[in-house]
């Protein structure tokens, strides 16, 4: 049984994707994007999206992504507003600062990893417009938030308009993306309203490894081809790319997938409240972060689990739980079973007789 909760990364590709990927292993195709399957990715994101002159790039990780898309937004002298708890912040080794050559992010505070708009509003008056301040560059957001929080799409489009007003450019870090339209129950166009580029994640939610980098404005396609080339993103086998993303794409397999892992997310917060863990936040999807006792957590360890930590004090750690695709009903009970000090293949057994 699997037990292993640390990420969605964790989690096996699709069957849908991995049929996809087996089936562009066969013959001739022409390299660097210029094959059929290409075409027909860029054709699918536009309806997706609902962005008719949308351009895709295929990038094989989000930090690619995320770093790429910011450098086409900003210029080395201008800055990007991100919540402090962002993955362009702490997850990226600098690499949207090297990517743009030198962009400055300036931090932006809000609970549970959501910025709000009044410090949105005051963070950008405070960023000077002479010689020796940097300028305006772009808002960067993230949704699902790093968290396992959620944006609505009001609160999205009240962020992106205060950007407009200031002449800010807009990007969406979206590697879980499929995850926060499963659970507004919205499309991608509706998310992606008010972007200029979004990062299209698939590798979190049952891809072997591909990410899009959606670019609204057709007039940022050319530098942002050079930009994927410079940095050594440019796939010469991309058809493994696009025969992923393809698959992803056909009959919304982004979404259903997606929603799997929500409803198993969801069901272990019920659970972890139930078992007297503290939720940090409201989960919205996959991803929950919850404080437990100490044994509790010594007892799950000790019978298998696998969950990443955060916090640790004398009694009880913070630990962090995703559940990708493919987790079952039974794998989450007996988690839960695990941290009540019962046997995780009891409580299996038992929820498959129930």
């Amino acid at each position: 049984m699997n037990l292993n909760f640390a990420s969605d990364n964790t989690g096996p590709v699709a069957p849908k994707i991995m049929e996809a990927m087996l089936a562009a292993n066969t013959g001739a195709a022409m390299p660097y994007g210029n094959d059929p399957s290409m075409d027909e990715v860029t054709q699918g994101i536009r309806r997706t999206f609902d962005m008719p002159e949308a351009t895709t790039l295929l990038v094989t990780v989000g930090t690619a992504a995320n770093a790429l898309a910011l450098a086409i937004l900003v210029q080395p002298y201008e800055t990007v507003f991100c919540h402090r708890t962002s993955h362009i912040e702490l997850d990226e080794c600098g690499a949207p600062e090297f990517y743009s050559g030198g962009a400055k992010l300036t931090l932006v505070d809000g609970p549970d990893g959501k910025i709000c708009a009044e410090a949105l509003r005051a963070a950008i008056e405070r960023v000077g417009t002479d010689l020796h301040s940097v300028q305006l560059g772009a808002l960067s957001l993230t949704n699902l938030t790093e968290l396992g929080t959620i944006y609505t799409l009001d609160e999205l489009r009240t962020l992106t308009g205060i950007a407009r007003e200031y002449g800010l450019y807009t990007h969406l870090d979206g590697a879980r993306f499929a995850n926060a339209c499963a659970a507004l129950g919205c499309s991608a166009a509706d998310m992606a309203q008010g972007f200029d580029m979004i990062s299209f994640g698939g590798t979190k939610n049952g891809c072997m490894g591909v990410e899009g980098i959606v670019i609204r404005d057709p007039e940022m396609a050319q530098q942002a081809q050079f930009r994927r080339k410079r940095a050594g993103h440019l796939w010469s086998k991309n058809r493994f790319l696009a025969a992923q993303m393809q698959a992803y794409l056909h009959d919304d397999l982004w979404l259903q997938l997606a929603a799997q892992a929500n409803v198993a997310g969801q069901r272990l917060a019920k659970g972890l409240r139930e078992v007297g863990a503290r939720l940090e936040a409201e989960p919205a999807g996959n991803m929950i972060f919850a404080r437990l006792p100490r044994q509790a957590h010594n007892r799950a360890f000790a019978g298998g689990a696998q969950y990443s930590l955060s916090d640790e004090n004398g009694d009880g750690v913070l630990a962090r739980f995703v559940c990708d695709w493919s987790k079952t009903e039974d794998e989450v009970d007996a988690l839960l079973a695990l941290l009540q000090g019962k046997s995780a293949q009891n409580a299996a057994t038992s929820a498959a007789t129930a």
